[in-house]
């Protein structure tokens, strides 16, 4: 650290505390207060209930549970196959062709989801692929803003691959698709499953492109917490807002635990 003294130290982390706190500890503690909410016409609500975890965790709103999760399962999925392909693929390349290339892959994680969203509302409204108002519709959205976060996540582990493990396998006689199934893909399984685990998150949290192109019946959890408070249901949508954040973070743990086991 470039604070030697003791007090100074002190001073640093209790200012980095506070900051955290107010930055990131506020909303997810007034969010989780409203939660319970039964009233809240002062500083502090006036009453507390578990109603709104009833109707959170039922009806509608236990549907967009279920299709938060269906949907971003299924486009993480797709974007670390398609990832890998791609950073497997790009990984023999020379390095002006790569960059151009990694540019490309790179380019939605740049773009607003809402143009996403009404860029594909363009192009798959029309025949002779009609897309518009289906189930892949939504995932194939999400899929396009993750996609550059799986990929990027696996080429890192590609980079720091060292290139010994796969040129032994190769000197002892292993063909490409042997040396890539049990020697290249076990080593950078581990950011496989970090690169799924960033993707869902994303996946879970998505609204912009998603509210533009979701078919009714397919509703996700933030478009269902953006709809309740647009209607003015602010303690319902904050209790569906701490379900999504348990929800995710349950999901994250576990893939950590998975990602632990893949690099011991």
């Amino acid at each position: 650290m470039l604070v030697w003294t003791r007090t100074g130290r002190a001073l640093a982390w209790g200012g980095g505390a506070l900051l955290m706190l107010v930055v990131y500890g506020a909303p997810i503690i007034v969010i989780a207060m409203a939660s319970f909410a039964r009233q809240w016409n002062g500083v502090l609500p006036t009453g507390f209930t578990l109603d709104h975890y009833g109707t959170a965790l039922s009806g509608d709103s236990a549907g967009q549970i279920a299709v938060s999760l269906m949907t971003g399962a299924a486009a993480s999925l797709f974007a670390i196959l398609v990832g890998a392909w791609a950073a497997l693929a790009l990984r023999a390349l020379r390095p002006a062709p790569r960059l151009v290339l990694d540019l490309v892959f790179f380019m939605p994680s740049a773009v607003p989801s809402v143009s996403v969203g009404l860029g594909l509302l363009v192009a798959f409204s029309q025949p002779p692929v009609l897309l518009n108002g289906t189930t892949a519709m939504v995932i194939l959205a999400h899929f396009v803003l993750i996609s550059a976060f799986s990929y990027g996540n696996i080429s890192a582990g590609l980079k720091r691959l060292r290139p010994d493990y796969e040129q032994v396998a190769e000197s002892l006689g292993a063909r490409p698709h042997y040396r890539l199934i049990h020697v290249t893909l076990p080593l950078v399984l581990p950011y496989v499953v970090g690169a799924f685990g960033l993707s869902f998150a994303l996946s879970m949290g998505e609204l912009g492109a998603t509210s533009m192109v979701y078919p009714p019946g397919w509703v996700t959890m933030p478009v269902g917490i953006f709809a309740l408070t647009d209607r003015g249901n602010i303690f319902d949508a904050s209790a569906l807002t701490i379900v999504l954040v348990i929800v995710t973070l349950v999901v994250l743990l576990l893939l950590g635990r998975i990602s632990n086991r893949a690099a011991r």
